[in-house]
């Protein structure tokens, strides 16, 4: 793997690309920072939206651009977070907890600041973990057969189902639809054809990037269409002011930071828990820790530091189970796995052996772009703060547009509008009805590879199932019988942390 890596330097530093890739990465953190501070645009659509444009880029081009949309969207949110109490992201809530009050008090530049300083610190630290991580946990991933990808895949899909918002029974509703969907089209070991109707169209299966488009990012444009223009947000009050953040002020927040990482990080390698949590978990752990807990929620720069790094530390670690697994990490990297399928980069235990050299540029060029992230929103932090008043019925038309063509433009077929339509109508009415979507894109994501790695596991054991797992496999028998047990703590936890915030996010 040290080979890898050492090529991945080549790599991302080839005199014929870097400057490419760097440029679409400073576009694609400019994007999300823009569209992560906009109230009711999410990163999730951000990225379902910006999809296509990485089909037409070399992978070292396109996937550092989404990545920086990522990076630059879950930023992004807490702008609106600390000068209107709105955050434009999930994981910006906890963030909504001192920094409108530090506005209200004349500080917004510097709970800007301090937001953007926590975030870069927390991404920064936790891709360079994910580096040293992914060699080793390859490896081993290498080693497993299909029983126990089939089994740790089951896991995560289940842990998935059960952290998603929402009521667990909603959950695993979702990921059998995901997993129905996954199977229309033909059988991964007889090739036979199935659930097709006889549409030739999808006689090789539902194709993903409309799926994907339809499910995450038309919801979200309809409920945007559908609010009130009293949400409109006044530009005449809304000005970046006070002193900037000084060194002493951000030395203070140093030990919450480190901790908020750690957090953020930890959480950031279990698939499916995401950066809400993580926001949470750091501010009360950060609120714990404090001589002064009381200070939290008047106004506290810790309270905003520890939200900000703990989310945005999610953001490297969430790549591990993707590329070592082909298990997302989270929503946002189920957009990520539709990119790097699309480039002919099948996540999962042989992509670091056969495209070692260029995964590891990839996640240098995430490594680097953190200081193009600290550049760019410091410059930017006045234009983002005015960002905020933009009206949304300025910007919905032009998303739906763009939703339309990056789905034409994809295999410039009529059929794939109508699945477009299809999966946005799908994800509305989830979304009216409380249901979350992640399971059922999991679900179609990892079905195909899960029934692949089960159907081999039969032919593997020759007719005696038990025999074969409890005796000659115990790995994954360990597996499956920690399946309900850590499903039911993973719930549990997730349960009390959403009910403790008051989030259903």
């Amino acid at each position: 793997m040290f080979e890898s890596f050492l090529g991945g330097f080549g790599i991302l530093f080839n005199p014929e690309t870097v400057l490419m890739t760097f440029l679409l990465l400073a576009a694609g953190l400019f994007l999300g920072m823009f569209v992560g501070a906009l109230p009711g645009f999410t990163t999730l659509m951000a990225m379902a939206i910006l999809l296509p444009i990485s089909f037409f880029l070399h992978p070292l081009l396109g996937i550092p651009f989404l990545i920086g949309v990522y990076k630059g969207g879950i930023y992004g949110g807490s702008i609106p977070a600390i000068l209107v109490s709105m955050p434009g992201t999930g994981a910006a809530v906890a963030t909504t907890f001192d920094g409108p009050a530090l506005t209200k008090k004349g500080q917004a530049r510097k709970a800007l600041e301090v937001a953007l300083f926590s975030s870069v610190a927390g991404d920064f630290t936790s891709d360079v973990v994910t580096i040293a991580m992914i060699g080793p946990i390859a490896a081993v991933a290498l080693l497993m057969g299909p029983p126990e990808l089939a089994a740790i895949l089951f896991l995560a899909l289940i842990v998935i189902s059960a952290t998603s918002s929402g009521v667990f029974v909603k959950g695993l509703l979702m990921l059998a639809l995901g997993l129905f969907f996954g199977m229309v089209g033909q059988d991964p070991i007889g090739a036979l054809s199935r659930f097709s109707f006889g549409m030739p169209e999808i006689e090789s299966g539902i194709p993903l990037l409309p799926m994907l488009i339809g499910v995450f990012a038309l919801p979200e444009i309809f409920v945007g269409i559908e609010r009130k223009a009293s949400q409109i947000i006044q530009s005449s009050g809304l000005k970046v002011t006070g002193e900037r953040l000084t060194w002493p002020e951000f030395r203070g927040c140093i030990r919450t930071i480190c901790r908020s990482t750690v957090i953020g990080t930890s959480i950031g390698v279990i698939p499916g828990v995401g950066q809400v949590v993580a926001a949470f978990m750091g501010y009360a752990a950060a609120k714990s820790a404090s001589k002064h807990p009381e200070r939290f929620g008047q106004g506290e720069l810790e309270g905003v530091a520890a939200a900000e790094s703990a989310n945005n530390a999610v953001n490297g670690p969430t790549l591990v189970p993707l590329l070592t697994l082909g298990i997302p990490g989270d929503n946002l990297t189920v957009i990520l796995v539709g990119a790097f399928i699309a480039h002919g980069l099948r996540p999962g235990p042989q992509l670091m052996q056969e495209q070692g050299d260029l995964v590891f540029a990839i996640l240098l060029a995430m490594v680097f772009a953190n200081i193009l992230f600290i550049f760019i929103g410091y410059v930017c932090i006045p234009m983002f703060a005015k960002v905020v008043t933009i009206r949304k019925s300025l910007l919905l038309p032009l998303t739906l547009i763009f939703a339309f063509a990056g789905s034409w433009v994809f295999r410039s077929q009529p059929f794939d509008l109508a699945v477009l339509v299809f999966f946005g109508a799908f994800g509305y009415m989830a979304k009216k009805l409380h249901f979350d979507v992640t399971p059922m894109a999991m679900g179609f994501i990892l079905g195909p590879t899960l029934e692949y790695s089960f159907g081999q596991t039969v032919i593997l054991s020759a007719g005696n199932m038990p025999h074969y797992i409890f005796v000659e496999r115990p790995f994954t028998a360990g597996i499956l019988v920690l399946t309900p047990i850590l499903t039911f703590l993973m719930w549990r936890r997730s349960v009390r942390l959403r009910r403790q915030f008051g989030t259903t996010d």
